[in-house]
């Protein structure tokens, strides 16, 4: 088994004016199989057994997310099957039911609202009903860890330490719905770091003990300056796809300090102004094509510049495009070569 499963993330830090350096886009498949145990062995990077429990032929799917830190899936199995698990060491899985079935981790029943966890390196047993859907995630420890103490949440390392825990419904749910929208055939598209950051800050959202209500909010002074000091980091390094995380390490204030600055300075949360400061980036590019590449008409194209900015899906950046600026990027782009003059 691998210690460290997934793909480096290519650094943008050095950009050629002649083309573009992108960042790395997340490794996304589909496997199937129509036999249990070469099923289990499709999972990348898990040490499985799979024995099948109900009559009748088999039928798996696993549709699969790697990025750097992070192993994301949804797995459907046509039986009822008992199935020995073991994940990638120094990591921690979380695995929850995508409808309305029940399944049983080590002995013990588990209901659909309920998660399950078990550290790496850990062996466990799952009975999996017929015609079943999980939803998995495996995360380092470390970038979790990391995560949670540069958005100053608190994280107990014990949390994963029981197999199945009851958590709040509808932060579970929010969850679903970002694993969701993520595996789908048409997800949205946004490079590596931006979707891992996004999903480190889901799976804290349900792992975080809940926070102090006498926590004192920082004055207008102070979220002032937080919201400026992301501002000209932006404007600093307009290329980089940034993260949330980041942006709480730079900082140096929790996420929920960085959300509540952002909402009382300019009336919308991080994640949004992260967005549209990447999308008004994006339309300044082409706008003004000469000014980021020194090359012909026919060698610039929208997804090229999208792509740069972290844009990889491109009907969903054509959409935000067209949402928030009332044209298509194609429109912007042509109207950029007519003004070269």
């Amino acid at each position: 088994m691998k210690a460290s499963p997934f793909f480096p993330v290519a650094s943008d830090s050095a950009h050629s004016n002649v083309a573009m350096q992108h960042a790395s886009a997340p490794d996304w498949c589909v496997t199937e199989a129509t036999d249990a145990d070469e099923h289990a062995h499709n999972l990348r990077d898990w040490q499985q057994e799979y024995d099948q429990l109900s009559d009748g032929a088999f039928y798996g799917r696993i549709d699969e997310l790697a990025l750097e830190h992070l192993q994301v899936f949804r797995e459907h199995t046509s039986q009822a099957l008992r199935q020995q698990c073991n994940v990638w060491p120094d990591s921690v899985w979380l695995g929850f039911a995508a409808g309305e079935q029940d399944c049983r981790i080590n002995g013990q029943e588990v209901a659909n609202n309920e998660l399950m966890c078990r550290p790496g390196n850990t062996g466990f047993e799952l009975v999996t009903p017929q015609s079943f859907d999980i939803y998995g995630i495996v995360v380092s420890q470390q970038a979790l860890t990391q995560c949670a103490d540069a958005q100053g949440i608190n994280l107990d390392a014990r949390l994963w330490q029981s197999p199945r825990r009851g958590w709040q419904e509808q932060k579970l749910n929010a969850l679903r719905y970002v694993l969701q929208r993520l595996l789908a055939p048409k997800h949205s598209g946004l490079a590596g770091p931006l979707q891992q950051d996004m999903l480190l800050m889901a799976v804290l959202e349900v792992l975080q003990q809940p926070e102090n209500s006498n926590t004192t909010l920082p004055a207008y002074a102070r979220r002032k300056a937080v919201v400026d000091r992301v501002k000209d980091f932006l404007v600093a390094n307009p290329n980089a796809p940034v993260t949330m995380t980041e942006l709480c390490e730079l900082t140096h204030v929790s996420r929920r300090t960085l959300q509540y600055s952002f909402e009382s300075i300019l009336g919308i949360s991080p994640l949004r102004y992260l967005r549209v400061s990447r999308l008004n980036s994006v339309r300044r590019a082409l706008s003004q094509p000469d000014a980021i590449l020194d090359v012909e008409q026919d060698d610039v194209s929208v997804q090229r510049i999208a792509s740069h900015w972290g844009f990889w899906h491109a009907g969903q950046f054509a959409h935000d495009y067209k949402q928030l600026f009332g044209e298509n990027p194609s429109e912007t782009l042509k109207r950029g070569f007519m003004g070269r003059g």
